[in-house]
């Protein structure tokens, strides 16, 4: 191994290096407009199986909320 990664402050240093690039790299990815589209949509996932309410339920509710 060489003499300069004996030192655990320098394997500390490097992999702190690592991780902070790596999250940078997420945040930029995350964040691209490009992508912007694609995440709206995937957001949009849990509600994707729902169905719309009936006029009948609407009309329901409606009925409920009267004093």
């Amino acid at each position: 191994m060489p003499a300069f990664l004996t030192d655990i402050g320098t394997i500390r240093g490097i992999g702190t290096a690592v991780v902070f690039i790596a999250f940078v790299a997420v945040v930029l990815w995350a964040y691209s407009s490009k992508r912007k589209s694609s995440f709206d949509e995937e957001a949009n996932l849990p509600f994707a199986d729902e169905r719309p309410p009936s006029a009948s339920q609407q009309n329901h509710k409606l009925e409920d909320d009267k004093p």
